[in-house]
């Protein structure tokens, strides 16, 4: 795999390995996406086998701007209202495919509906635009580890198994969109993530349901139970550190006894959640490679992002 830091010629040398069937790792605003043409089964097909992803686990397809959009899905009122605040950015919404969506049915795991998002980061735009087709997208890493936000990330994952990864900095926000269901008159978040059930409440007029985990027949990406989840056991709203444990802390560890940390890492010493929550994957990934026993984990607070963040390390830590 061949790491190619962004310039014009190396999107458009990305955009025809695309248009040639073959996955490319692209930079977005929430982590490195593992992208192919959603529309070509064998192409999708790929992302799969390198993944080592389950074929019932759909996969996120991006577009450029909701005119692109148009042809493959029905937005109803909902999804047009929280369309039009927050895309494109960190959202991803479930909705109804069209009579006529070309999109591969692989990339829905064979569901009447389909996730779509249109981000918000200039590389994958242009990308996606001069691809001229949706781009399939999951998380650039071996299925259930941890998400990747650099280019060196998707690299230690996934090794030579796809001919290109193109590199455009760390991610800015470091956790997977925000997934949001809208096939039925209310809305449910199917995935938190950076958009919050209190930011939906603001444009929808009331306060969507978090859907629990649904590892037998998942209707988003990042629903099942078990994921997001380093080697290294991960021992949660830790008030100490044990002999031979990594601390990941939040905010100020004055009251903490550290002692024994071997290796100590703060995701946000100010206490800022969003610092906190572009940190995490990169950090546990630090950690994981620290050889320690296991890593302590600090209390977030459960609350705006918090409480993405919690998610994800609630299920690295499920069996």
């Amino acid at each position: 795999m061949t790491i190619k830091s962004v310039s014009e010629s190396v999107i458009a040398e990305g955009v025809a390995l695309l248009r040639d069937g073959c996955c490319v790792s692209i930079p977005t605003e929430t982590v490195y996406g593992l992208a192919s043409d959603a529309i070509n089964g064998k192409a999708v097909a790929q992302i799969f086998d390198i993944k080592g992803r389950p074929t019932f686990n759909p996969l996120i397809s991006h577009f450029y701007s909701i005119s692109h959009l148009s042809d493959y899905v029905e937005l109803n009122d909902t999804a047009k209202k929280l369309a039009s605040a927050f895309w494109p950015g960190p959202m991803t919404l479930i909705v109804k495919r069209s009579k006529n969506c070309k999109i591969s049915d692989l990339t829905c795991a064979g569901l009447s509906t389909i996730a779509v998002r249109i981000p918000s980061h200039p590389t994958a735009q242009k990308i996606i635009k001069a691809a001229g087709v949706p781009l399939a997208a999951p998380s650039a890493n071996k299925s259930g580890e941890v998400s990747p936000t650099s280019a060196a990330h998707v690299a230690e994952s996934l090794g030579d198994k796809a001919p290109l990864i193109i590199a455009d900095g760390q991610s800015k926000i470091g956790l997977e969109s925000t997934v949001i269901d809208c096939t039925d008159d209310r809305a449910v978040i199917a995935r938190m993530g950076a958009i919050t059930a209190d930011d939906c409440e603001a444009v929808l007029g009331y306060r969507p349901y978090v859907a629990d985990h649904n590892d037998e027949k998942p209707v988003s990406p990042g629903q099942l139970l078990k994921h997001y989840a380093p080697k290294t056991p991960l021992r949660l709203r830790a008030y100490d550190v044990k002999e031979g444990e990594a601390l990941l802390a939040f905010g100020s560890t004055k009251f903490m006894n550290i002692k024994n940390a071997t290796k100590a890492m703060n995701l946000s010493e100010a206490g800022d959640l969003h610092e906190a929550a572009s940190n995490l994957f990169s950090y546990l990934r630090q950690l994981d490679k620290s050889g320690v026993q296991s890593i302590a984990v600090m209390d977030i607070p459960n609350q705006g992002i918090g409480l993405a963040i919690n998610d994800r390390l609630k299920r690295a830590v499920e069996q």
